[in-house]
């Protein structure tokens, strides 16, 4: 054997992998083109620019995913050409690749719900979920079309792999063959260790999903850059609760805050209903809306809107997560969620101090509401954590003639159900409804299919769906003896879909309602308030308005005592890197350097400021978003969310 023959099996590798990169850019393109509305690449050079910082996301993607192919194509055998080898290994080309490629395409649907690649976090909520096979069985024929593409590209991959063949060759042991094949293993091996690194940097890290936004001016197109193989292995054994030490405790008590006291002091103990109201985000909502001047705007919330009326409700309220179970432990225990989730992280075991042990040391009865199979999201778990007494889910509802045939029982007879179970628990109760119906696959009870029209998006009719559930829950609950001396908290999770250009922009992907209502007049829960709020802010809250007197942790505020000293701020991720809102501006923070300042009305991170000079306010402000993260992952690290003040 002369060494030429070897190479053309390079040639071959070469080509192989050469498919990969083709056919990555095909799922880019196809990204792009399903998702249009959420992603600002309005020009062929834009796309061409993208794909070319592409590359080495790729790169390191296919690296992971071809390791044990390219180990077997390069080793120094002498029957690698054989058909029967080469066979083995196409399999194991085409098992691995093609697995991994359709990540790529469930993201093309799931972007638009979850507004940020795939991670490891999405696979730990899928292992949540009990009801995988009827979930599989609807996607599949939802948007079977998109996978009749997947097949289609996978069988143009295999067509094209096949175009190009190792031809058989008969190989005789000789010293110069092996010494050739050791030689090349060796530059293909270090190649693959730059490629699946990024680069050949010894004094830089590997690169990493906060790379993909260093090149961007608009944070969303990083999403468009990466991939979602690349995303998920990033992530599989990913730690952002890492210890920073940025400042000093001085400082996180001055500005963060930390811990919290309150002196109000209510003549009876209230009880609290919290309502967390799946996708029902801003944008639906005209009470929230009524100053926006959005050209057109359309209401699909006439109760919550009459409501509002009566109510606190707060209009430039965010989300600080992106996925439900972020917003249980947001509201429930102002604990945010930002590149990794908290709730699926081994640090969530811990003992958390919340409004439900707030309450259950104050005597409350505490429960929660899913209607959803037991277990689902996580809820269940994670209020075991939290401590609350009572799970109540689609197990004790005990009805299936109520189930949506998906998800869990209709909004309208589950709420009606939580109504009659909270008249007969002890008072005051603390109880926490999660709501169900306004989730994909976007339908609403037969009896209803002409009442709820809806409008341009799908959601909106499960919108309008959910808030007359509401109506009719509010309508039982004014006949019951509890209602009178109950605080509501009505809260979104998290934004969906999105119609209107104005909550398409990246900030406002979190845009959500805040709404407290009480028929008791003597909380005073009536107004409309224009400063940040979210949701880490309802906890310090309601432990406010239930006359909480003791120091108690909370990165959040009292949104009713407003205090001069606790700055209004807003913190959550778009998924890679940290985004925080305070006073005039929004500073973008990868856990290393600030990628981006913005005007606090620059929703949209059309102009950044960060390379202009820098005034009091932005630097305070920068100091502030490290401190926060600071505290928040040496609390969560060191074992300190049950820790009050020394």
């Amino acid at each position: 054997m002369n060494t030429p023959i070897r190479l053309n099996e390079y040639k071959v590798l070469l080509y192989r992998l050469f498919l990969g990169y083709l056919f990555y850019f095909i799922s880019r393109v196809l990204f792009i083109a399903f998702n249009t509305h959420l992603l600002e690449v309005n020009s062929l050079s834009t796309l061409l620019r993208l794909c070319y910082y592409g590359i080495a996301f790729d790169t390191t993607a296919l690296l992971y995913i071809n390791s044990l192919f390219i180990i077997l194509s390069i080793l120094p055998l002498t029957f690698n050409t054989r058909p029967g080898f080469q066979k083995g290994i196409t399999i194991l080309y085409f098992v691995t690749n093609l697995v991994a490629y359709a990540t790529n395409f469930v993201d093309i649907v799931y972007y638009r719900f979850s507004q940020v690649r795939s991670t490891r976090a999405t696979l730990d909520l899928l292992v949540d979920e009990n009801n995988k096979r009827m979930l599989f069985e609807h996607f599949w024929w939802r948007y079977g079309y998109l996978f009749l593409i997947y097949v289609i590209c996978s069988a143009c991959w295999i067509w094209l792999y096949k175009k190009v063949k190792v031809k058989p060759v008969k190989v005789k042991p000789a010293a110069a063959y092996f010494a050739y094949s050791l030689v090349g293993m060796l530059i293909i091996v270090t190649l693959m260790v730059g490629g699946i690194r990024g680069d050949f940097k010894h004094s830089t890290r590997p690169i990493n999903m906060v790379d993909a936004y260093k090149h961007m001016t608009v944070p969303n197109q990083g999403d468009v850059i990466l991939n979602t193989p690349f995303a998920i292995f990033r992530t599989f054994n990913s730690n952002s609760f890492k210890l920073q030490k940025w400042t000093d405790e001085a400082y996180i008590n001055a500005s963060i805050k930390p811990f919290k006291r309150y002196h109000d002091d209510p003549v009876t103990k209230p009880n609290v209903m919290v309502i967390i109201m799946e996708s029902m985000a801003r944008e639906f909502w005209g009470s929230m809306n009524r100053n926006s001047h959005i050209p057109g705007f359309k209401s699909y919330t006439p109760f919550l809107d009459s409501l509002s009326d009566s109510s606190l409700i707060f209009t430039n309220a965010f989300a600080n997560g992106r996925q439900s179970i972020h917003a249980m432990s947001s509201v429930l225990a102002g604990i945010p969620s930002f590149q990794t989730a908290f709730t699926s992280s081994p640090y969530a075991k811990q003992k958390i101090q919340s409004i439900v042990s707030i309450c259950d040391s104050m005597g409350y009865q505490t429960s929660f509401f899913h209607g959803a199979s037991n277990g689902s999201m996580g809820f269940e778990g994670f209020g075991n954590i939290l401590g609350i007494q009572k799970y109540y889910g689609k197990t004790e509802y005990n009805n299936e003639k109520d189930f949506d045939g998906i998800w869990g029982i209709w909004d309208e007879p589950f709420f009606q159900y939580v109504g009659r179970t909270l008249s007969k628990q002890k008072q005051p109760f603390m109880s926490t409804l999660f709501t169900l119906s306004s989730h994909d696959p976007f339908r609403v009870p037969k009896k209803y299919k002409t009442r709820f029209a809806g409008g341009p998006l799908e959601l909106d009719k499960c919108v309008q769906y959910t808030d007359n559930a509401l109506r009719e829950f509010f309508n039982y609950a004014k006949t019951q003896p509890w209602y009178n001396n109950t605080i509501f908290v009505l809260v979104a999770d998290h934004t969906s879909q999105t119609y209107y250009p104005e909550y398409a922009k990246p900030v406002n992907r979190f845009a959500i309602p805040i709404l407290f209502f009480s028929p008791n007049k003597a909380y005073k829960l009536k107004g409309v308030r224009t400063d940040l709020a979210s949701q880490m802010d309802i906890y310090p809250t309601l432990a406010d308005l239930i006359g909480y007197e003791k120091p108690f942790r909370s990165w959040g505020r009292s949104l009713i005592s407003n205090l001069p000293d606790e700055t209004p701020r807003v913190i959550n991720s778009p998924g890679n890197i940290y985004q925080m809102m305070q006073g005039n501006y929004i500073y973008l923070f990868d856990g290393k350097d600030f990628t981006g300042i913005y005007s606090i009305e620059d929703k949209g991170l059309s102009k950044n400021l960060l390379s202009g000079p820098k005034n009091a306010e932005m630097n305070k402000g920068m100091e502030d978003c490290k401190a926060f993260i600071q505290d928040y992952t040496d609390r969560i690290v060191n074992g300190k969310l049950n820790s009050v003040v020394h």
